[in-house]
């Protein structure tokens, strides 16, 4: 059975919530960006920071930027690539041509051909 002295919901040590005074948060900045659609995000950031120029909109997830006048457009997703096709980029058919030649070598010698 309960004390009589007990003070339901507190505990010792309990005190109530607020800020400690023996700090300050670091200075911040409120940034806006708006999206297509309209929406309107705004984040804070630390003021001694260069905001970023595009903010994903967390209501419809389009690219949201700094001018409400011409928020910036759809992100085109690039289209799938394959092993294959970034190693064209990187080489060209004669560099390809040239290692392939140099793996075959290497998998002769270890066959013993």
């Amino acid at each position: 059975m309960p004390n009589g002295n007990v003070i339901r919901g507190a505990r010792v040590g309990s005190a109530p919530m607020r800020p400690d005074e023996r700090h300050q948060p670091a200075p911040r900045q409120d940034v806006t960006y708006w999206c297509r659609n309209d929406h309107r995000v705004d984040i804070r950031i630390a003021a001694d920071v260069e905001p970023p120029p595009l903010w994903d909109c967390p209501r419809c997830g389009l690219p949201a930027g700094r001018d409400a006048q011409n928020p910036p457009g759809r992100v085109r997703a690039e289209p799938y690539k394959s092993h294959l096709a970034y190693v064209k980029e990187r080489r060209t058919a004669e560099e390809g041509e040239a290692l392939l030649a140099e793996a075959l070598a290497a998998l002769r010698r270890r066959r013993g051909e």
